[in-house]
């Protein structure tokens, strides 16, 4: 899958993802066609800090289609299927960094109107930082609230 991220880098974390205490393989998808791998999508766990401690969450990323498989609808299976999965789990809710145009269709919206924040790179738009509420999303719960703490797996990206 390293061709549809133009990279090693995001394959690479996807190995080390699969290693880390946070892999959650119910929540690791791929998608086939005629026997190929085309498309791959992982939730895993990640924390939020505050000045109430540290509570855990899920990110979605990465998510990976193959450039001759784009536009064809695989990438958002792949993101409603890990969303609806994340959701069955009882998660309150899943945190990424990744382009609102995109993400927007799936429900997922800026994460500061929810009093989270996300590190992203010096390049990234405030607006990458985004949040999808699932069922049990309570808007109440303070302890879901603060900076997003990627777990050592993502050490060394962006």
């Amino acid at each position: 899958m390293a061709d549809a991220f133009g990279s090693d880098a995001e394959a690479d974390l996807v190995d080390r993802i699969r290693v880390s205490p946070e892999y959650a393989p119910e929540m690791a998808l791929v998608a086939e066609l005629d026997g190929e791998i085309a498309g791959h999508v992982m939730i895993s766990g990640a924390t939020i800090r505050n000045d109430a401690g540290d509570t855990p969450i899920v990110m979605l990323s990465p998510l990976a289609v193959a450039p001759r498989e784009q536009r064809i609808g695989i990438g958002s299976a792949l993101v409603r299927a890990a969303a609806a999965r994340a959701d069955q789990r009882g998660e309150p809710l899943v945190v990424l960094e990744g382009s609102p145009a995109y993400y927007a269709r799936f429900g997922f919206e800026a994460a500061a109107a929810f009093g989270i924040e996300l590190p992203l790179p010096d390049w990234a738009p405030a607006e990458a930082a985004q949040v999808l509420r699932l069922s049990s999303f309570d808007p109440h719960d303070h302890a879901r609230r603060g900076r997003v703490i990627y777990p050592s797996a993502f050490d060394g990206l962006g």
